[in-house]
């Protein structure tokens, strides 16, 4: 274990000392893979869309995020004189390492936004120390965004943080492309704090660590000049803080759901920023508590490679779920969860002790991301039925990122591992159907309509042009319920996963009977996690697929327990009961309390327990 692994993962992070000197490590390890210039990182032989050259720069800049706030907050780093170098090299156009023009929507843009950041809030390390050259070439490059094409989506605060910038030091800087941005981002607001990613179904974390985030740097900078638009922000924040609580475990995990989770604890820059901008949703010592047990729940997990810097993946390295823009240095945006290191040791957070989460409820209804989360096993397991997300650039396995029916923390959620058989595409939480056994796969990809409320979640998708699928989600404590209504011209095969369980430890405990796969029901429990989905209409048989190896998310082996049979065609009902908990104990007693579910002509009814009754649904309605 090299020095700086042992600093990470015997860093206990209980206080300001321990987060600085975490942050402090981080961007060490990134800075030993310097180019001579300073300018480039190359931290592997890994590909994005973009060129290599500009994942480079990527490597380099991304650590700002971390330096920053640990300078801005009275930190004392070497690591600046190399950084002043780079700088100087990659904004120099006669430089061996020059960081080049933008062209078109370049991701160089969004790199922008760290140096951007570094101005407005280090500037007696980033801009005083530079001649007046050096300070017209960084200037110079930096303004070339102004020029850019202005995207519709979170890249819109990127010129409005690279201008806020510019302004605090007294360059040249476009208010004019500030206003239009802003006005832009205004446009994408839903209301109850929630922002879509531009003009499209997406609501997940870019919501938290890109909009939001943001918005509150410019809330905290800009309060005396914009002053209502920084009253705006705070507002928006502590309304969204209410929802995206509820994403958040007891243990400090959080639920996997949607792209860039590579970018893992910046899941809670969103808090860091909270406590930035002054925004006092909750206590300091809740949001300290979110905060730090979130990254001490990830520097537990094996995400860093020999050098200590963080890998491409989720839970462990896995390239599979990777997005088509993760370079090897991209991961390093979880450094934006630091920007609470920007504050003062006098500041009330750090006084604070942490706390744990405030009493919330078993369930909340989010009608913007559409979703019902549900909180188990005193706020241990986290599980978000969803449906009608949709990311309309396709980022890679659009379909397994967004529209699963089910999300967990426990389980995490798998991407499939090939295009032929149930077991590589690793199905869990998906109604999964192909033609006449033909072993390709098509699952719900774009909902043609979405009803959230508090009975439930109903959806309409077509995976064929003549299918149409009718499906709802009913929470049932750890248990839910899924009734799918299919009207199809096409014989079909079919099979609908549970979640998918670790297997990787304990497989002795399959022949005392914790896997079990019978004709009505199929179950894989161990001590760390148990699902099983039991078939309460429609010619089903339980199965437990092994899906193929490094699929899932938090686990590179699982097991997956699934109904599987055929479909008719015409109309056919189907409906099942999954349950998912966190300990053998839940998943006992849950057992004997299964839904019951009753269906009639016109809808359907689900029972669970003596005083939670009745979802009911008028299929007529739907096929108006």
């Amino acid at each position: 274990m090299t020095e700086h692994m042992r600093d990470i993962r015997e860093n206990f992070l209980r206080s300001r000392e321990d987060l600085q000197l975490l942050a402090e490590t981080m961007v060490s390890c990134a800075a030993e893979k310097f180019s001579r210039g300073k300018a480039f990182m190359n931290a592997g032989e890994t590909a994005a869309r973009y060129p290599h050259k500009t994942a480079w720069i990527e490597g380099v800049l991304r650590p700002l995020f971390g330096l920053v706030p640990l300078s801005a907050g009275g930190w004392e780093s070497e690591l600046w004189e190399d950084y002043r170098q780079g700088i100087r090299q990659g904004t120099d156009p006669y430089s061996e390492e020059y960081w080049g023009i933008l062209e078109g929507k370049d991701q160089k843009i969004v790199e922008m936004a760290s140096l951007g950041l570094a101005l407005a809030l280090v500037r007696e390390q980033i801009w005083d120390p530079l001649d007046e050259k050096e300070k017209k070439n960084l200037a110079q490059w930096l303004s070339q965004i102004n020029e850019a094409p202005l995207a519709a989506n979170n890249w819109l605060f990127f010129p409005v943080i690279v201008n806020l910038g510019l302004k605090k030091v007294g360059a040249v800087y476009s208010q004019e492309i500030m206003d239009r941005a802003l006005s832009l981002i205004d446009k994408n607001y839903l209301g109850d704090g929630w922002y879509s990613d531009g003009p499209s179904l997406q609501r997940d974390y870019y919501v938290a660590f890109a909009m939001h985030y943001y918005g509150l740097i410019y809330a905290a900078l800009m309060d005396k000049e914009d002053h209502q638009r920084a009253v705006c922000y705070r507002e928006r924040a502590a309304l969204f803080a209410k929802d995206f609580i509820f994403w958040f475990g007891k243990e400090g995990d959080a639920l996997p759901f949607g792209r860039s989770l590579t970018y893992r604890f910046a899941m809670a820059a969103f808090w860091s920023a909270m406590v930035y901008a002054g925004v006092e949703g909750y206590s300091w010592g809740v949001i300290k508590g979110i905060l730090f047990r979130n990254i001490r729940w990830w520097i537990r997990q094996p995400i860093w490679d020999e050098d200590g810097l963080l890998t491409i993946g989720f839970r462990y390295p896995n390239l599979k779920m990777a997005e088509f823009y993760n370079a090897p240095g991209s991961p390093a945006w979880a450094m934006k969860a630091f920007l609470v290191l920007a504050l003062p040791k006098e500041h009330p957070f750090w006084q604070a002790d942490e706390e744990e989460l405030p009493a919330l409820g078993r369930i909340s209804v989010q009608k913007h991301p559409f979703m019902i989360v549900m909180r188990g096993e005193q706020g241990r397991h986290i599980q978000a039925l969803t449906s009608g997300q949709y990311a309309g650039f396709e980022p890679s396995f659009m379909a397994a990122k967004y529209e699963k029916f089910a999300y967990s923390n426990v389980f995490g959620f798998s991407v499939p591992g090939g295009e032929y058989g149930y077991d590589q595409g690793a199905f869990d939480s998906m109604l999964a159907l192909c033609e006449q056994d033909d072993n390709l796969y098509r699952v719900r990809r774009r909902c043609e309509s979405v009803t959230v409320d508090a009975r439930g979640i109903s959806s309409v998708w077509k995976p064929w042009k003549d299918v149409m699928i009718h499906t709802w989600l009913i929470p049932c404590g750890s248990w839910h319920v899924r009734v799918h209504r299919i009207l199809s011209d096409r014989f079909l095969t079919g099979g609908e996963g549970a979640y998918a369980v670790n297997c990787d430890s304990y497989e002795s405990l399959v022949v005392n009977g914790c896997v079990q796969a019978e004709d009505t029901m199929a179950k894989a429990w161990y001590p760390w996690g148990c699902t099983a989905i039991v078939n309460l209409e429609g010619d089903r048989r339980g199965s437990v697929i092994l899906p193929h190896p490094n699929t899932n998310l938090m686990y590179s082996r699982t097991k997956l327990p699934a109904l599987m049979g055929k479909i008719g065609k015409g109309e056919t009902w189907l409906a099942c009961a999954v349950l998912g908990t966190r300990t053998m104990e839940e998943a006992q007693r849950e057992w004997m309390q299964c839904p019951v579910y009753q269906r009639e002509a016109c809808g359907f009814t689900v029972i669970y327990g003596d005083k939670i009754t009745c979802f009911t649904f008028d299929t007529k309605e739907q096929e108006e």
